[in-house]
């Protein structure tokens, strides 16, 4: 919060200084003497009709163009020559513009002739500066010998002369000083606005000038077109976020101020017609803009106005076609578009104050204190558009627009910071729930690895107690019981306590790591059934490759592999009468072989295929997902084969 106040406080401060910029420029450098004050001035009219403007404006273009230096004209178009026809006139000479006034070619003029003397001495070059002239065409004359010389037809620029001061530099002033005449035709009883006139040093009111003409022209033009880049870009994000309106408005509000200040950039049209839309675009605009503005900033409210928004809309567009220039074309209606627009501007921004205030919401609150600025400047502007007041200021809605726009940018700032640290927020608590869950569940692993292990240990004991108890529990059990009823030998005795070692030896063997290596697990039977191979009257062959790992053979699949080839080695040593024995492994790319081979006398394969030992390594083999084949005959001895797969499919 306290970043906020202080970034709040810094934005204020700059919109103060901003605010006070234009009011410094109003003061603009003054030159130093003789030039400290105004030229007095003595003003005579003349009442004409169109025909007498018109033809005094085209004695002006042809002076223009191949004159001989005096204008050459009726007396009755000319300064007059009677003493009594000049009266003093205090400058700046302004009549107020009413809201709605009657315009059209049928009506007549006035000529405003303004006489000002600069007297002789002046040994520095002297220049004429008019800083705002509201009114048709100005020309100034100098009076000669010969007569009345042009020095400036501005018919060039009449349609920018309401907003481009006038810079003339003067010819020397001779002995007998020189009388000038700046002739400002206007249509009569209309608005009007003639602003001082100074005489002095040209290198003093030149800077004048200039200085004048960035701030009435170069100041406003730069602003325009920075928030026309700005609006651009609003735009196209808008067109990537369409639920994000702001932008949208923020872009409209751009495109129209630029629709205002369009006089800044092109020529007003030549004909009438297209002047007519012209201004009235320019003007209108006006409106648009606020409605824009006011509609972007009371987007951040968190309270909506839907009707109050329908009513400033309304508002805008009734005002703006009722000025369209279909209808009342001879009424000029500026004074009332720009006091209706100033309404809806007043109204728009006392409810966002409110708001700002009710809601604590410190972007609405800047925004509105902007708006408040841009509304006192609005008003400004229209006093001097109307000629109410200050006839000489430059318009400052340029300026109030940079500071409404600064508070619009203050606020997507803001907004786009607060997003960005709420997702940062949000984020953070996700991490934090989803390390909670991590923890949660690597909790739950551990305990399910643990409830995992202890199933699997109690599977094994039982697997095991199974295994001793279905071999070597009853091998151990029929021998008691055949030594008990004394039906067995001591031979017969050391024979079955040796099996059930071997037996034991297999079950031990089963559960060592063999790393699903068959060709170990192979090895580790050979070193245990060895001696009694060897004891037994048998020479072991061991031709055993290389073979790939089998994923699948765990300690129950082991143990199954280990019991057949034990079954194999027995039917040997018991059955076979064999002096050798082979132990083969082959791979045959999908499925590995292991095969044990005799040169004992062999069988009949008819007489013992239905014998439960046969059956019982046939049910051991399926369970480990291969093939057993016996082959066998009599006098040519007998190969077991046991294929078992690579991969093997899972149950099911």
């Amino acid at each position: 919060m306290s970043e906020l106040s202080a970034v709040l406080r810094g934005w204020l401060l700059l919109l103060l200084l901003i605010s006070c910029l234009p009011a410094g420029a109003q003061r603009l450098p003054q030159p130093s003497a003789p030039a400290d004050e105004a030229a007095p001035a003595e003003l005579a009219t003349t009442a004409w009709t169109r025909d007498q403007l018109d033809a005094w404006w085209a004695a002006l273009r042809h002076q223009a163009v191949g004159g001989n230096g005096v204008v050459e004209l009726s007396p009755e178009l000319m300064p007059p020559e009677d003493a009594a026809a000049w009266r003093p006139v205090t400058l700046p000479d302004v009549r107020a513009r009413p809201s709605a006034a009657v315009v059209g070619n049928d009506r007549t003029y006035e000529m405003r002739w303004y006489r000002l003397r600069l007297p002789p001495g002046q040994e520095d070059p002297q220049a004429l500066y008019l800083p705002r002239l509201v009114t048709l065409s100005a020309a100034v004359l100098m009076h000669t010998e010969s007569g009345w010389q042009m020095l400036l037809d501005n018919q060039y620029a009449e349609r920018e002369q309401w907003v481009q001061p006038i810079y003339l530099p003067l010819p020397g002033n001779g002995a007998r000083g020189l009388e000038l005449v700046v002739a400002l035709p206007v249509p009569a009883g209309s608005y009007h606005a003639v602003s001082r006139m100074w005489l002095g040093p040209r290198d003093v009111l030149e800077k004048r000038w200039q200085w004048r003409v960035r701030m009435q022209s170069g100041l406003p033009q730069a602003v325009t077109l920075t928030l026309a880049v700005l609006g651009f870009f609003a735009l196209t994000l808008w067109l990537r976020r369409r639920d994000e309106a702001i932008y949208a408005l923020f872009g409209l509000t751009a495109l129209a101020w630029m629709v205002r200040n369009l006089h800044y950039y092109v020529s007003l049209p030549a004909s009438p017609l297209a002047q007519d839309w012209f201004w009235w675009g320019t003007h209108a605009s006006m409106a648009w803009v606020m409605l824009s503005a006011l509609l972007f900033a009371m987007r951040f409210a968190k309270q909506r106005a839907r009707r109050f928004e329908q009513v400033l809309i309304g508002a805008v567009g009734l005002v703006s076609v009722v000025s369209m220039p279909l209808w009342l074309r001879q009424i000029d209606m500026v004074v009332l578009q720009y006091t209706v627009t100033a309404l809806v501007a007043g109204t728009g921004t006392t409810w966002l104050a409110v708001m700002g205030w009710r809601e604590r919401h410190a972007e609405v609150r800047l925004m509105a204190l902007a708006l408040v600025v841009g509304l006192l400047i609005g008003v400004h502007d229209l006093a001097v558009l109307a000629g109410w007041a200050w006839p000489e200021h430059v318009f400052l809605m340029p300026f109030a627009t940079l500071v409404v726009m600064l508070s619009f940018l203050h606020a997507v700032q803001r907004r786009y910071v607060g997003t960005v640290e709420e997702v940062q927020a949000q984020n953070s608590q996700l991490q934090e729930d989803l390390d909670e869950q991590i923890s949660v569940l690597q909790v739950q692993n551990e305990q399910l690895r643990e409830a995992e292990r202890q199933q699997a240990l109690l599977l094994e004991r039982q697997r095991i107690m199974a295994d001793m108890h279905d071999g070597l529990g009853s091998s151990l059990l029929s021998a008691l019981v055949a030594v008990e009823q004394g039906n067995m030998s001591h031979e017969k005795v050391v024979e079955v306590l040796r099996e059930c070692v071997d037996d034991l030896r297999l079950v031990i063997d089963s559960l060592e790591p063999v790393g699903h290596d068959l060709v170990s697990l192979l090895a580790t039977m050979r070193y245990r059934l060895g001696k009694r191979l060897q004891t037994g009257g048998l020479k072991l062959d061991w031709d055993v490759q290389d073979l790939p790992p089998l994923e699948w053979l765990e300690p129950p699949d082991a143990l199954h592999v280990l019991r057949l080839m034990q079954e194999a080695l027995n039917n040997v040593l018991k059955h076979a009468r064999a002096s050798r024995v082979r132990m083969v492994t082959r791979h045959h790319g999908s499925y590995v072989e292991i095969r044990v081979e005799d040169d004992g006398a062999g069988f009949d394969l008819q007489n013992i295929q239905h014998g439960r030992g046969l059956k019982s390594q046939i049910k051991r083999a399926q369970r480990l997902g291969g093939k057993l084949r016996i082959d066998s005959s009599p006098g040519n001895g007998t190969r077991l084969s046991l294929r078992l797969p690579v991969e093997r499919k899972p149950p099911g």
